[in-house]
């Protein structure tokens, strides 16, 4: 178990990093009870529109409905587990892929083909089942469990953390997916610490003020505050010398800067093989073409050197010669209170963790 002392603490056991039935236990305590970004609020602006995603291996259909209501109802129909829609698109029903089964906008069973004869059939019941959905910064978030907490409550005081930008009107300017051979954890214990920087990201640490370089965690997020001394390839505007990364637990960053903002989603595809997922945002893309070039080849450049050092650190967790390690009291608090919040969840402790604020 991990000391929520972290001047004492010792690292999650490698074998959480390296078996493949810690996952499955993984999206039933973790990835089914947090929330999700499952997509953008501009994929759903407007009655019918919908796309379709999977969270924890549960298929999921985000819809805006004739009445303005989001809602994220099951993507598998009630009939025999057919796909009720594929993609993305704008629909004045959601019809099966399968044999055809028809449901309204808000999940109700409209029409059943051929389907005469059948007795004790009750469609009231057969309603598509329904999440939680919930809009925040013009993105779209899903959470499976009925019991959770508000997403508004989830995030506390975020938004208050963020630096004083107008976020309204931002479009997806870039995405680009990449896969690599290391556990999820692993990439994001990499992200929750600045400590690699002078050794893993040289051009990264020219940029920065590595020395007040410091991370804040809260209740359910950490902030990492970089304040930049030569910034070159990092932008800054207005007297704004420092950039903010956000990451909200479990799986999900948010990087501020003056002009943009990205957000990296990480998902587990096996117990040693992860997906991180790259949207950049800035207002107007089409106008700032060269901007988003440069900051996307700049931010490649960091994700190759952490994606060859996950890739090593996965392959030492399975060596017979390590179990666990520290952490640095001054530069890896951040993966300290993910590690606390992780086995809360996991059911491995019985109450919290790390000390915050």
């Amino acid at each position: 178990m991990i000391d929520p002392r972290l001047e004492s603490a010792s690292t999650l056991s490698a074998r959480y990093y390296t078996d493949a039935a810690v996952l499955e236990e993984e999206n039933r305590r973790i990835f089914a009870r947090t929330w999700q970004l499952a997509g953008r609020s501009e994929q759903v602006a407007e009655a019918g529109q919908f796309f379709t995603t999977t969270i924890a291996e549960e298929p999921v259909l985000v819809v805006r409905g004739n009445d303005g209501e989001l809602r994220a109802l099951s993507n598998v129909c009630r009939h025999r587990a057919g796909p009720v829609a594929t993609g993305e698109g704008k629909r004045p029903v959601l019809q099966c892929g399968y044999h055809g089964w028809t449901y309204s906008l808000d999940g109700r069973l409209a029409r059943t083909p051929e389907f005469d004869g059948v007795r004790d059939f009750d469609r009231e019941h057969c309603a598509l089942p329904r999440f939680q959905a919930a809009e925040w910064n013009e993105l779209v978030f899903v959470n499976l469990d009925p019991r959770a907490e508000s997403l508004r409550d989830f995030l506390g005081t975020l938004l208050d953390d963020m630096p004083r930008h107008d976020y309204r009107g931002f479009r997806l300017a870039h995405r680009k997916a990449w896969e690599l051979d290391c556990n999820w954890k692993v990439y994001v214990d990499n992200y929750l610490e600045g400590y690699h920087i002078p050794i893993v990201h040289p051009g990264l640490f020219r940029e920065l003020d590595y020395a007040n370089y410091r991370t804040e965690v809260k209740r359910t997020y950490s902030i990492q505050f970089a304040p930049t001394k030569k910034a070159e390839r990092i932008r800054t505007s207005g007297g704004d010398d420092e950039v903010r990364y956000f990451w909200i637990f479990p799986n999900l960053m948010l990087n501020v800067y003056p002009d943009n903002f990205s957000t990296n989603l990480i998902l587990p595809l096996g117990h040693g093989r992860t997906l991180t997922l790259f949207d950049w945002y800035f207002k107007d893309p089409s106008a700032v073409k060269r901007e988003i070039d440069e900051t996307v080849q700049f931010s490649d450049e960091i994700q190759v050197e952490d994606i060859e050092i996950c890739e090593t650190v996965q392959r030492g967790l399975r060596s017979s010669t390590y179990d666990t390690g520290r952490y640095s009291p001054k530069r890896e608090n951040g993966v300290h209170h993910f590690h606390c919040m992780y086995q809360e969840l996991m059911g491995l402790v019985a109450s919290p963790t790390a000390r915050r604020p």
